[in-house]
C-alpha cells in the first residue's frame, strides 16, 4: 500500500471538510445579526444530509458502473459493500491506497457543493424544505454530473462521450479530453446555476439588499476556505507529487490576483477597496483556478485569476441590473468566475489551449470546455427548477413574513447568535 499518498489524500479529505464550516462562517458573517445561526445552520444541514446519502447511493451513482454515461448504478455499490470487505478490512484501489479514501475525499466534494448554494437563499427559507433540497439536489444534480465528468461519462474523455462523438476516438478514447481539474464544472458551475434557478423560483428577501454584519467573520471565513481549498484543488492531483505542487502554487498566485483586481475593480468603480470585496476575492479567485489548477503555468494561473476576479465583481453587479436576489453572491462569483475558469482552460492549458501551442486541437478543446459548461448549466438548472417548483407546492419555501422581518434564528431555532437580540425578541 502506497502509505505516503495514503496521508495525503486524507488530508485533501480533511482540509476539503473544513471548507464547509469556512463557509458557515463566510456566509455567516454577510448575513444580518438575526439571521447568522439560520445562514450557518444551512452549511450544516447540507453536511449532514449528503454526507449520509454519499455512503448509502452517492459513491455508486458517482462511480459506480455507468448506466448511458449519465449516472452510475446506484445498488452497485449502495452502503459501500465494494470499499470495505466482509472481514472490515480496506480494498486497494487503482491509486495504490485503500478505495475508500477516495470515498472520503469525494463526499467531501459533494457535502461543500451542495451546501454553497444556500447563499442564494438567505433569511427567507424554511430548514426543513432547504434539508430535502439538499438532499434531492445531490441525488438528482451533483452524482450524475459527477459521473459524466469524472467518472468516463458523457462529459468525459471516454469512447462514448460527447467529445468522441463530435471530435473521433483514438486508442479507446476522445482525441480530445475535456478538463476539469478539480470541480470548476462538476462544483461551481452546478452550485452557481442552481444558486440562479432558487433565487428567481424563491424570491425576493422584503428587505433586500442588506450589508453584512460581522465582516471580520467575513474575512476569517474566506482565509479558512483558502486554507481548506488547497486539499480541493492539490488533492485533485491524488497523489503528494510535482502536481500536486503545481496545483497548489497556482492556487495561491490565481487567489492572490483575482483578490487584487477585485480591490481594483472596486477602487475604479468606486472610490476604495472593501475588506468584503478582499473576501469575495478571494474566493473568485479560488474558483477560476479550480478547473484549470493542475493544467496551467503559474504565470497564465496569475492571468487567469486577475480576470477571474474582475469577471466575478461584475457578475456580482448583475444581480441589481436585473433583480434576483442572489443574497451572498453565490452566482456572481461561483457560476461567473466557474465558467470564466472552465473556458479559460482551452485557452491557456500548457502545450494544448488555443494560445499555448495547441493549434486546431486547441480550438477543439475550448469547443468541449464550453459545452461541458453548457450541459451542466442545463443538467443543473432544470433539475433544480424540477426540485424547486416540487417542494414549493408541497412544503413550501418562504417562511412567514413577520419571522423574515423579525429574523429566522428565533422563529426557526428559538436561539440568537447575539445576547442583545435576544433580549430584545424576549421583550
Amino acid at each position: 500500500m502506497d502509505t505516503g499518498n495514503a496521508a495525503w489524500m486524507l488530508t485533501s479529505a480533511s482540509l476539503v471538510l473544513l471548507m464547509t464550516p469556512a463557509l458557515a462562517l463566510f456566509y455567516g458573517g454577510m448575513s444580518r445579526q438575526k439571521s447568522v445561526l439560520n445562514m450557518m445552520m444551512m452549511s450544516f444541514g447540507a453536511a449532514g444530509v449528503v454526507g449520509i446519502i454519499y455512503v448509502l447511493w452517492g459513491w455508486s451513482m458517482s462511480y459506480g458502473p455507468s448506466l448511458g454515461g449519465i449516472i452510475g448504478n446506484p445498488f452497485a455499490a449502495f452502503g459501500l459493500h465494494d470499499v470495505i470487505n466482509q472481514d472490515g478490512t480496506a480494498i486497494i484501489g487503482e491509486q495504490g491506497y485503500p478505495q475508500v479514501i477516495d470515498v472520503a475525499f469525494q463526499l467531501t466534494f459533494a457535502v461543500i457543493s451542495t451546501a454553497l448554494i444556500s447563499g442564494a437563499l438567505a433569511e427567507r427559507v424554511r430548514f426543513g424544505t432547504w434539508l430535502c433540497f439538499a438532499g434531492a439536489w445531490a441525488t438528482f444534480v451533483y452524482f450524475p454530473i459527477a459521473h459524466m465528468v469524472w467518472s468516463g461519462g458523457l462529459l468525459s474523455h471516454a469512447s462514448e462521450s460527447l467529445s468522441g462523438w463530435i471530435f473521433g476516438v483514438s486508442d479507446g478514447q476522445a482525441k480530445i479530453e475535456p478538463i476539469d481539474f478539480a470541480g470548476g464544472v462538476v462544483v461551481h458551475i452546478t452550485a452557481g446555476t442552481a444558486a440562479l434557478v432558487l433565487a428567481i423560483v424563491v424570491g425576493k428577501r422584503h428587505s433586500w439588499p442588506h450589508r453584512p454584519h460581522n465582516l471580520p467573520m467575513v474575512m476569517l471565513g474566506a482565509a479558512l476556505l483558502w486554507f481548506g481549498w488547497f486539499g480541493f484543488n492539490a488533492g485533485s492531483a491524488f497523489a503528494a507529487d510535482g502536481l500536486a505542487g503545481l496545483a497548489w502554487i497556482n492556487t495561491t498566485a490565481a487567489t492572490a490576483a483575482a483578490m487584487l483586481s477585485w480591490l481594483l475593480v472596486e477602487r475604479l468603480r468606486d472610490g476604495h477597496a472593501t475588506s468584503l470585496g478582499a473576501a469575495s476575492g478571494v474566493v473568485a479567485g479560488l474558483v477560476a483556478i479550480t478547473p484549470a489548477a493542475g493544467v496551467l503555468t503559474p504565470v497564465w494561473a496569475i492571468v487567469v485569476g486577475a480576470i477571474g476576479g474582475v469577471v466575478a465583481a461584475f457578475g456580482v453587479g448583475l444581480k441589481y441590473r436585473f433583480g434576483y436576489d442572489d443574497s451572498l453572491d453565490v452566482v456572481g462569483v461561483h457560476l461567473f468566475a466557474g465558467l470564466w475558469g472552465t473556458i479559460a482552460v482551452g485557452l491557456v492549458a500548457t502545450d494544448d489551449g488555443l494560445l499555448t501551442g495547441g493549434g486546431a486541437d486547441g480550438f477543439r478543446l475550448l469547443i468541449m470546455q464550453a459545452l461541458i459548461a453548457l450541459v451542466a448549466m442545463v443538467w443543473s438548472g432544470l433539475c433544480t427548477w424540477l426540485l424547486a417548483w416540487g417542494l414549493q407546492k408541497t412544503m413550501g419555501w418562504r417562511v412567514e413574513k413577520e419571522a423574515e422581518f423579525d429574523g429566522i434564528d428565533q422563529a426557526l431555532h428559538a436561539e440568537s447568535a447575539y445576547e442583545q437580540s435576544a433580549q430584545r425578541y424576549a421583550h
